[in-house]
């Protein structure tokens, strides 16, 4: 199993960076190169994953179309997201998207991955070769366009009105 952890610094309110963080839209442009989908297959397909919900996605990766089904196992706004993998090619997949606000209004976003690689023989092999770099740069790509969206007035096109932030 691979473990990692990633820190991102954003200009921008905590309740926005996390909600961001949780959209399903928001998600799919991070992810567009890769073709990636959410797809009607009993969960949702837009909007804001709320806790015990299901997003089914649809990606390619390494050449090979896969499906993975996540569940958002913990939501705490503003602070805490959890999602884990219910059902995908991995044998576990876990991401903790921890939020802090800092002194200065900006927020600190901390992605701790944990993922184990579908075969037990070669999955360790696979996962110290490539797995790891192929994940970080996945989430760095994902937290750069959260970054971009949060510390602009992109946001506005994914997310309701925040009460102060809507002025």
């Amino acid at each position: 199993m691979i473990r990692f952890e990633e820190t991102t610094l954003i200009d921008a309110p905590i309740e926005r960076v996390f909600d961001l963080s949780r959209s399903i839209e928001v998600h799919l442009v991070g992810n567009v190169h890769q073709g990636e989908q959410a797809l009607a297959v009993g969960g949702l397909t837009t909007g804001l994953v709320a806790r015990g919900e299901e997003v089914t996605w649809r990606a390619k990766h390494f050449g090979l179309w896969h499906d993975l089904t996540s569940r958002a196992t913990v939501v705490e706004p503003p602070t805490c997201l959890q999602i884990t993998m219910v059902k995908g090619i991995f044998r576990f997949m876990q991401a903790d998207h921890l939020f802090r606000s800092l002194p200065s209004g900006a927020t600190e976003l901390t992605d701790i991955f944990m993922i184990a690689a579908p075969l037990p023989i070669l999955g360790p092999m696979a996962e110290a070769l490539f797995l790891r770099r192929y994940m970080v740069a996945l989430n760095r790509e994902r937290n750069a366009v959260i970054k971009q969206l949060a510390e602009s007035n992109g946001w506005r096109r994914y997310l309701p009105a925040h009460g102060k932030e809507s002025h």
